[in-house]
């Protein structure tokens, strides 16, 4: 191996696009004035007027109108946006708010937020693959439901939700839906005029494209609350200086995925699968087979604790994670595996590998060997593995 580390953490953050830090350089040395100072100088002419091109680049990828996406500084601030504006907006018609149990932590710990400020949140249960029952999602919605907020991919498991059949329900209870998409934008196509959704989640960090800035899509006609103070930016929906560098970052970083990239990054990952599962015993794929982001491949190893295999790994220059991918210091096993039926064996056992368009065949095929040596060793002194 050389001494580059093979990296495999991709839904964590992506390394960044050299084109994409091209694209971004003349707004931190020469077009570095404010996009509200466009009524005082040029400069502040020509911020604004890049803002407002990649606002209209990340919207043509939505088939949404530029005015429908707000900056934000990212997937985190994109959901509590959504989710704390919409119930804000809306507390007169009812405080119930439904999400899925396997949600992301911004989505979740919202929700838990607003459940102790009085909100009634119901936690969908999901399946063994982490796919929602759409039936029980229809039963749970009620005259109160103001906001059903479900992920389009799992961050953990790469579980991909059916979108269409969750917004035509919720279009059809007349309940708005926002859907967290930071791991499944680009890869995984959303044309928000055939899905009727009214809020998504995007964010840079996981396509090549700066940390720090991400994005809303807020369906004209939404009613959402300011829920930052400060000033007018972002049609008076999100306060603070704009982040013009990030956003020109985060729209040439959309424009440079390709649906070749996508396959190829699907093939990698589709391969890493195959090896294993055909290679090391006592392994089990976490999540759909069919329904699954292109990028995510969530394995457990049984009898194997996923922090040492993590470890052993990391020593042989090769970065991934292990158990919940924001928890991996934690003794706390992955709410996402506990959530589609896994016990916390299974859920330390786990491996998450995430593909980006830096990763390679030969890389690949370098990890499987060296898990498959790692797993023997460690089985080897392993109390709980029959030998066979």
């Amino acid at each position: 191996m050389e001494d580059k580390t093979a990296y495999f953490d991709n839904s964590a953050s992506t390394r960044l696009d050299e084109r994409v830090f091209e694209a971004m350089k003349p707004y931190y040395f020469d077009t570095y004035a404010v996009a509200t100072s466009e009524f005082a100088y040029s400069m502040g002419i020509d911020a604004k007027e890049a803002l407002e091109e990649a606002r209209s680049t990340i919207a043509d990828s939505l088939n949404a109108s530029p005015g429908e996406i707000v900056f934000t500084s990212g997937s985190t601030e994109s959901s509590n946006m959504a989710i704390k504006g919409v119930t804000s907006a809306l507390k007169n018609k009812g405080r119930h708010l439904i999400v899925s149990k396997i949600e992301d932590f911004p989505v979740l710990n919202t929700a838990k937020s607003l459940e102790k400020q009085g909100f009634e949140v119901d936690f969908i249960e999901v399946d063994d693959t982490g796919r929602l029952n759409t039936e029980q999602l229809a039963e749970t919605i009620t005259d109160e439901t103001v906001l059903v907020s479900i992920q389009h991919a799992n961050q953990e498991i790469g579980t991909l939700q059916d979108l269409e059949s969750i917004s035509s329900i919720c279009r059809e209870k007349g309940v708005l839906l926002h859907t967290d998409a930071t791991h499944s934008f680009t890869r995984v196509p959303i044309d928000v005029q055939q899905i009727p959704v009214d809020l998504i989640t995007i964010a840079s960090h996981t396509i090549h494209g700066p940390r720090g800035v991400g994005g809303l899509y807020i369906r004209k006609g939404t009613p959402i609350n300011k829920w930052m103070d400060g000033g007018f930016q972002e049609f008076n929906l999100r306060a603070g200086l704009e982040n013009i560098p990030g956003a020109v970052g985060f729209a040439k970083a959309v424009e440079l995925v390709t649906e070749e990239e996508n396959k190829q990054i699907k093939a990698l990952r589709d391969h890493l699968i195959e090896r294993i599962s055909s290679e090391i015993t006592d392994v089990i794929l976490n999540g759909s087979k069919e329904h699954r982001s292109p990028h995510n491949a969530n394995i457990t190893f049984h009898y194997v604790e996923g922090e040492s295999l993590t470890l052993h790994l990391d020593m042989r220059g090769f970065a991934v994670n292990t158990g919940s991918a924001c928890f991996s210091r934690s003794l706390e096993a992955s709410h996402v595996i506990l959530g589609i039926g896994g016990d916390h064996e299974r859920a330390h056992g786990s491996l998450r590998f995430t593909f980006s368009r830096y990763n390679t065949l030969e890389e690949t095929d370098t990890i499987v060997d060296a898990i498959k040596e790692i797993v023997a060793q460690l089985r080897e002194i392993s109390p709980l593995y029959e030998k066979k």
